[in-house]
Formats: structure tokens, C-alpha cells, sequence
């Protein structure tokens, strides 16, 4: 998965931003409220800001990899669990910007616009030149640090019942992968499909 960072559609003028910004923007000690304070030609108007519940590990990794520590984040913005209540409230106001899944973000491009990420954290430097979140750049890492692997885990136990053993078989087969793209995420390399493959089975004997 990636994690898009995501604006209404109406927005014309935020095509990118840094690591440096969004620290800036989400860190704790935040005090920036205003477009304009991000960048002085931009609207002089309220961030809306959307995101992740601070039980997610969403919410965990987006902290960890922006601000710099896990669950270190400003709290003044709207949560929830459920990525379709953040697609909404960020498509419900021009003014707004959240991350999200890449994948909801694909599934709902006609309410809501995902723009580049430059992977420059120091706000001294120049920033590096900003990359789109892609289904090729989230799997070779070029889109980063926003670029996550996601895992299923399975208790041992557990594996031992036909059903669960039979998902968690179908899950790395070539079969679901067509699913994994419909879904919108994005799917690992054949390599790497047939390595976890192999380890299932390792692990179902």
C-alpha cells in the first residue's frame, strides 16, 4: 500500500508536498492552521484536516515515518476508523487534505485528488523532486517514505482449521492476485508471491 495524501478535487494549488511540510503540518506542537502558512501563495484559508484513528496502524506508521515517532501527532483534526468516512470528508470540503490508502483513494478519484510527495525531511534543503503515488512506485519504493508493505498474521493455532488454512492459501495464490489490484493495491512481484507461497506451505505441515 501507499498512503496517498489526498485534496479535493477543487484544489489548484497544492500539486506537492515534502516530508518537511507534512511534518510541519501534522507534527504535535503544530501551528499551522492556514493553506497560506504552508506556503504564503496559497488561500488564505483553514486546513481541514482528515485522517487515521490513533488506534490504526495507519495512524501508526504515518506518524512514525513523517513526524519521526509513533503516535507523536497534532489532534485537532477529524478521525476515523473507516477510510471511507475520510474519502467523504475530504471530498465534503475544498479546503481539505487527509491520508488515506492509496487504494480508497483509487476507488473514489472522482471526489478526491492525491498529489505528489517530495521525500525531502529537512526543511533547509531544496526538496527533492515530488513522485505520484503509483501502483509502480509504491512496489520499488521510489514513492517514499509513504510506501508500506501490509501482512496478514496468522496464529498457529488457528492454521491448523481447514477454512483459515484455505484462506490464507488463497490468499497467495496467482489466482487472488487479479483481486488484490481490483481492490487497489497494489500486487507483489511473481518472486516474491512464490517466496510466501513456499512459506505457508513450510508452515501448514
Amino acid at each position: 500500500d501507499g498512503l496517498s495524501i489526498a485534496v479535493h478535487p477543487d484544489n489548484d494549488w497544492c500539486k506537492s508536498l515534502s516530508v518537511a511540510q507534512l511534518k510541519k503540518l501534522w507534527e504535535p506542537d503544530s501551528k499551522i492552521v492556514k493553506w497560506s502558512e504552508l506556503d504564503p501563495s496559497w488561500p488564505d484559508q483553514a486546513i481541514k484536516l482528515f485522517g487515521a484513528d490513533t488506534d490504526s496502524g495507519t495512524f501508526e506508521y504515518f506518524t512514525e515515518v513523517v513526524v519521526g515517532k509513533k503516535k507523536e501527532s497534532r489532534t485537532d483534526y477529524q478521525q476515523a476508523s473507516d477510510d471511507n468516512v475520510l474519502i467523504q470528508g475530504v471530498a465534503g470540503s475544498k479546503y481539505a487534505l487527509g491520508y488515506i490508502p492509496f487504494g480508497y483513494c483509487m476507488e473514489n478519484k472522482d471526489k478526491v485528488k492525491v498529489i505528489a510527495i517530495s521525500p525531502t525531511k529537512d526543511p533547509a534543503e531544496t526538496a527533492a523532486p515530488a513522485v505520484m503515488p503509483t501502483n509502480d512506485t509504491i512496489l520499488s519504493g521510489e514513492y517514499a517514505p509513504l510506501s508500506r508493505p501490509l501482512f496478514v498474521y496468522a496464529n498457529r493455532d488457528a492454521m491448523k482449521r481447514p477454512e483459515v488454512a484455505g484462506f490464507l492459501k488463497f490468499s497467495v495464490s496467482e489466482a487472488a492476485q487479479p483481486l488484490v489490484t481490483q481492490r487497489g493495491f497494489v500486487r507483489v512481484t511473481e518472486e516474491t508471491r512464490k517466496k510466501m507461497e513456499e512459506k505457508l506451505s513450510e508452515a501448514l505441515k
